[in-house]
């Protein structure tokens, strides 16, 4: 008999259909309502108030990684001069466009408006530039300055509101619509909610054993990203947290007889995502936090709501500096008492890949544990190398058992 090296969650068949519901009715609202096309780092809050149906390419790009759809998708922008080189999210779904007939659901509906932060990447403003000006469509950025302290200075989030504003104003003249007070307010409560319950779900993995790993992490993290702002989300993380906390109560963990806790770094490696992670857990080895989930774990502060979305916004992970990275890194592997970490040099996201050199000197010096760099993708399996990668991870998981 084979050992049982992993528990999915009850609730991940709801996820499965509420997902697909989502996708499913997508179309069927576009025709109803306007669509914007929206990055990860941007105020969605406004969007979701304004009845404005928010759809994010970079979700679309980890589905098409997840089933394995992203290289044909990839080819056909590079066959337009898009550099292999580029963000695999981008390319990946810039090819849905060209090619819808190659793309799972024959991509997304066409947007009305296109939103965007550079808090992420400078490739995300670059990348709806090309959308703007193929699909004709206006696009607004919104520009957060880099964070090189260890918080978000005064004057930044001055100048970030004001954007905010901006964008307000622009997006009403785009819609036709008005943002009511009150409809924003519900908004960034629900919001706040939903961000609450996402921290506290990712925090129960302090116990061992841990009732979550990286799989867990990165496929329950899609509501937090495509629903924020609803009572859909928020109704759902209440069910995650409590089926979390059963398994804490009856000592149940994601990863049977756990012997090793891990932190991850960087965006997930989508296609055969439980098949990578197999690799770790059939040894014991659980995720119990990462840097990439925690992105979606700030809130925002209601007294101000306008200077609340700008601090919020300016304050993601990926925007900070190295050395505010680096601590909150110690921090996290120190807090869950991880026993190691692995860090993906996604060569898709080369703005989190920076400095996870300095990364994992911090990690091994500060919160004494072995840490390993994993050179991957997040969607081009073209450039993922299956022997190579599973000789790194034995040698690691040698080191962990040594230690």
């Amino acid at each position: 008999m084979v050992k049982k090296s992993y528990r999915k969650l009850k609730v991940a068949r709801d996820l499965t259909r509420m997902m697909k519901a989502y996708y499913a009715k997508m179309k069927i609202a576009s025709r109803l309502q306007p669509v914007a096309w929206v990055s990860s780092g941007a105020p969605v809050e406004v969007l979701v108030a304004l009845g404005v149906l928010p759809l994010y390419p970079e979700n679309y790009g980890a589905i098409l990684g997840a089933q394995r759809a992203a290289v044909p998708l990839i080819q056909e922008a590079e066959a337009r001069g898009y550099s292999p080189d580029l963000c695999s999210y981008a390319t990946g779904h810039l090819g849905s466009v060209f090619a819808p007939e190659k793309a799972p659901m024959r991509g997304l509906p066409r947007p009305d408006l296109l939103v965007a932060s550079n808090n992420i990447c400078g490739t995300v403003v670059k990348w709806y530039e090309a959308l703007s000006d193929h699909l004709g469509v206006p696009l607004f950025v919104l520009d957060t300055p880099y964070v090189h302290g260890p918080e978000v200075q005064d004057h930044v989030v001055t100048y970030v509101a004001a954007q905010i504003e901006a964008f307000i104003a622009w997006a009403e003249k785009q819609t036709g619509r008005r943002l009511k007070q009150k409809r924003f307010v519900q908004t960034l409560a629900l919001s706040n909610e939903a961000v609450d319950l996402w921290r506290e779900i990712r925090e129960k993995c302090v116990y061992r054993p841990s009732p979550l790993n990286a799989p867990d992490l990165f496929t329950q993290m899609a509501p937090i990203v495509v629903l924020r702002g609803t009572k859909q989300c928020v109704e759902y993380y209440r069910k995650l947290k409590a089926e979390v906390e059963e398994r804490i109560e009856q000592g149940i963990g994601a990863v049977p007889d756990e012997r090793y806790r891990l932190l991850w770094d960087n965006i997930a490696i989508w296609p055969g995502l439980f098949r990578f992670y197999h690799l770790f857990s059939r040894a014991g080895a659980c995720f119990v936090c990462d840097t990439y989930t925690h992105a979606w774990s700030t809130g925002v502060q209601t007294d101000d709501p306008v200077e609340g979305l700008a601090r919020a916004y300016t304050a993601v992970y990926i925007n900070m500096s190295v050395q505010a990275r680096a601590r909150m890194m110690v921090e996290m592997a120190q807090r869950f008492q991880a026993d190691g970490a692995v860090l993906h040099a996604n060569r898709s996201c080369k703005p989190y890949s920076l400095g996870q050199h300095d990364f994992r000197l911090s990690v091994m010096a500060q919160a004494g544990v072995p840490a390993m760099i994993l050179e991957a993708d997040m969607c081009d399996t073209r450039v993922y190398a299956e022997g190579a990668i599973r000789t790194r991870v034995e040698a690691f998981l040698e080191m962990l058992r040594e230690s």
